[in-house]
C-alpha cells in the first residue's frame, strides 16, 4: 500500500427521505413535568428504531416552528391547572399521536428540519449551515475567483444542502447561486471519476437544460454554480412565491397558484421529456426530476440539479415510487416524477399521494389519459410507458421544437462505463432491495392485521368449537364401544344358570338370621366403574337372559346412589 493513498471511505450517509413512524408508547410523571415516551423507526425495518422523551413544551415549541408553512395543525391545547392528572394526561397522548400522525402525512413537513430534528435530535445537527460554508471556504482556497456574498437558507427543502450568493470578483454585479450537498446514500463512485463527471458538466449544453457555471467534489461532498435568476423555478411560479423564501412558506399552503392552460403544459411537458431523452441516452442518470428542479425562462423550461445523481442524492419522490417494484429503473424514476409534475401544472398543487385513481372531471381527456397511465395504482404496479412513449403521446407529439444549435455532451468511455456501473450497482441495486424490504414488511403487516382482525377471531373460534365438540363426540363414540369389548363375564352356578358375577345384593341379604354363627357386614353398592374385561374363555350369551348393551350402559350412566334406600348396619340388630 503506498503511503499517501487514501483509504476508502466508511461514512454511513442517511437518507432523508426514508418515512419516519411513531408511537407515543407511554406517558410518566418526572417531578413536575410529564415525559411522553415515544418510539421511533425509520423505514420499513423493525430494528431501525429508537426512544425519544418530550415534554410538551417541546412540541409546542415545534408547532411554533412550523407555523411558517400556515397551516394550522391540530396541537392539543395548553392547561394550567390539572395537567398532572391522569385522566388528563392520557387524553393529551392521544391528542399528541393524532398531531403526530398529521405531521407524517404531510410530505415536505414530515421531511423538514424541524420535524426530523424532532424525531432524531443525533442526526440533524442544528450547524449544517456552518459546516457547509467551511467546506464552500475550503474550496473557494483553491478557486480564489470566487466569493461568498450572503447565506440562502432554507430555500430548498433538502435537508443537508445549503445555499449560497455568490459572485466572481472580476464581475460584482453577476449574481450566482452555488449549492453545496454532502454525499448521500447511493454515492457509489470513486472519488477521481466523481471529481472528473462533476467538471463536465459545465460542457453540457442543451436548451433545456439549465447550465452549470462551475461544479467540483471532494472526498465530504460537492458544489454547483448556476446564474441566479430573480423569477425562480417552476415551482416558485405556479405558488406565485419570491425564490428566497423559506420553502414552507412558498409551497405548504400558498395563497393563489398560477393556472397553466393546454398549450403550457404541452409545451413544458415537451420540453421536459426532451431533456430526460436526452441523458437517458448519454447514460447519464437524472431521478431528480420535481417542479422546483425546473427553471422556467420565459415560454422555456430546463432542468436543474443533474449533480444530484452523481452525489447519490436520493430522489424527492423516492418514500413513494420504492412503494412499487416495477419502478426499479432509472427511466421508471424519471417517467413516475413526470406524473408529479404534470399533476402539479395542472392542479397548481402537489400530490401528496404515491397514486391517484379518481382525477377531476375537469381535467381535459388527453392530459387525464397520460396521468392516468402514470399514476394510476395498476399502471404503477404493472408497466410505466417509456420516455419515447410519452413523447410519442397526442398530447406532446404535435408541439414543434426549436431548431438550433445541436445538444452537446460527451463523456469519456471510461467514465461512461463508470456512470453505468453505478446506475446498474449502485442506484438502482439499492432501489430493487429497498423495495424487498417493504414488500416483505407489507405482507408481515397485513397478516399480522388479517390475524387480529374481528373476522378472523371470529372464524377461529368457530373453528374451536368445532374442534372441542369432535372431541367430546370422540370420547362418547369410544365410552358406548367399551361394553361391546368388555361386557361383563357371566358366572355359571351348580344348577346350570348363569348371574352376573357383579350384580348387586339386595338390603335384605345383608341382615344375617339369628342362629348365624358369624355375622357379615352388609354389602355396599358397587360404583359406576367400567367392566373387567372377559376371558377367552367366557364368551357373551346371545340369549334373552342377557342385558342389552344399550340398557346396561344406560343404567351406569344414570346410577344415583343417594337414591338407595338407607339400612341399618349396627351389628347388635343383626344378631337379635
Amino acid at each position: 500500500m503506498a503511503v499517501f493513498e487514501k483509504k476508502k471511505s466508511t461514512k454511513v450517509t442517511l437518507d432523508d427521505t426514508v418515512p419516519l413512524t411513531c408511537l407515543i408508547e407511554t406517558a410518566q410523571n418526572v417531578q413536575t413535568h410529564t415525559d411522553y415516551v415515544i418510539r421511533v423507526h425509520r423505514g420499513p425495518s423493525l430494528e431501525n428504531s429508537w426512544q425519544i422523551n418530550r415534554r410538551y413544551s417541546d412540541f409546542v415549541f415545534l408547532n411554533d416552528n412550523l407555523k411558517v408553512t400556515g397551516i394550522e395543525f391540530p396541537l392539543p391545547p395548553k392547561k394550567v391547572f390539572g395537567n398532572m392528572d391522569r385522566e388528563f394526561i392520557a387524553e393529551r397522548q392521544i391528542g399528541l399521536q393524532t398531531y403526530l400522525n398529521v405531521l407524517l402525512q404531510h410530505h415536505m413537513v414530515s421531511t423538514s428540519y424541524f420535524f426530523r430534528k424532532f424525531l432524531d435530535p443525533s442526526n440533524h445537527p442544528p450547524n449544517l449551515h456552518e459546516v457547509a460554508l467551511q467546506h464552500v471556504s475550503m474550496f473557494f482556497r483553491s478557486e480564489p475567483h470566487w466569493e461568498v456574498v450572503e447565506p440562502l437558507k432554507d430555500i430548498g427543502w433538502r435537508l443537508r444542502k445549503s445555499y449560497f450568493m455568490v459572485r466572481p470578483k472580476d464581475q460584482p454585479k453577476v449574481k450566482q447561486v452555488l449549492a453545496w450537498s454532502d454525499f448521500g446514500p447511493d454515492k457509489t463512485l470513486v472519488d477521481k471519476d466523481l471529481v472528473g463527471l462533476m467538471k463536465l458538466l459545465p460542457t453540457l449544453q442543451h436548451p433545456f437544460i439549465y447550465p452549470v457555471t462551475y461544479a467540483s467534489a471532494n472526498e465530504s461532498g460537492g458544489l454547483a454554480i448556476r446564474t441566479f435568476h430573480a423569477t425562480g423555478t417552476l415551482r416558485d411560479f405556479i405558488c406565485k412565491a419570491k425564490p428566497k423564501f423559506h420553502f414552507l412558506r412558498k409551497y405548504c399552503k400558498p395563497k393563489s397558484f398560477t393556472a397553466f392552460n393546454l398549450m403550457n403544459i404541452k409545451t413544458y411537458g415537451r420540453q421536459i421529456l426532451e431533456a430526460l431523452k436526452f441523458l437517458k441516452e448519454k447514460g447519464f442518470p437524472y431521478g431528480h426530476l420535481h417542479a422546483s428542479n425546473v427553471m422556467l425562462e420565459g415560454n422555456t423550461c430546463r432542468l436543474l440539479d443533474i449533480e444530484n445523481s452523481l452525489l447519490g442524492l436520493p430522489s424527492y419522490y423516492r418514500m413513494y415510487f420504492t412503494q412499487f417494484k416495477k419502478i426499479n429503473t432509472m427511466e421508471a424514476v424519471d417517467v413516475y416524477c413526470f406524473g408529479h409534475l404534470l399533476y402539479e401544472m395542472v392542479q397548481g398543487e402537489q400530490l401528496n399521494a404515491a397514486t391517484k385513481d379518481d382525477f377531476p372531471q375537469t381535467i381535459s381527456a388527453p392530459i387525464k389519459s397520460v396521468l392516468e397511465s402514470i399514476l394510476n395504482t395498476e399502471s404503477c404496479k404493472s408497466k410505466l410507458p417509456s420516455i419515447d412513449e410519452l413523447i410519442a403521446d397526442p398530447l406532446f407529439s404535435d408541439v414543434p421544437m426549436p431548431g438550433g444549435d445541436r445538444p452537446q455532451f460527451r463523456i469519456p468511455s471510461k467514465l461512461k462505463e463508470s456512470v453505468k456501473l453505478f446506475q446498474e450497482n449502485g442506484i438502482e441495486k439499492r432501489l430493487k432491495e429497498e423495495q424487498k424490504q417493504i414488500s416483505s414488511h407489507r405482507r408481515i403487516t397485513k397478516a399480522h392485521a388479517h390475524h387480529n382482525s374481528a373476522e378472523e377471531k371470529k372464524r377461529r373460534k368457530k373453528v374451536s368449537m368445532k374442534k372441542r365438540m369432535s372431541e367430546q363426540a370422540l370420547v362418547v363414540d369410544k365410552t358406548s364401544e367399551a361394553p361391546s369389548n368388555g361386557t361383563l363375564s357371566p358366572t355359571h352356578n351348580g344348577s346350570g344358570s348363569t348371574t352376573p358375577s357383579s350384580a348387586p345384593t339386595s338390603p335384605a341379604s345383608s341382615i344375617t338370621s339369628p342362629g348365624s354363627a358369624v355375622p357379615s357386614p352388609p354389602m355396599a353398592p358397587p360404583p359406576p366403574v367400567a367392566p373387567p374385561p372377559p376371558t377367552s374363555s367366557a364368551s357373551p350369551q346371545t340369549n334373552g337372559s342377557t342385558p342389552k348393551r344399550g340398557a346396561l350402559l344406560s343404567s351406569i350412566q344414570t346410577f344415583n346412589a343417594g337414591k338407595l334406600k338407607k339400612t341399618d348396619t349396627c351389628m347388635k340388630n343383626a344378631v337379635g
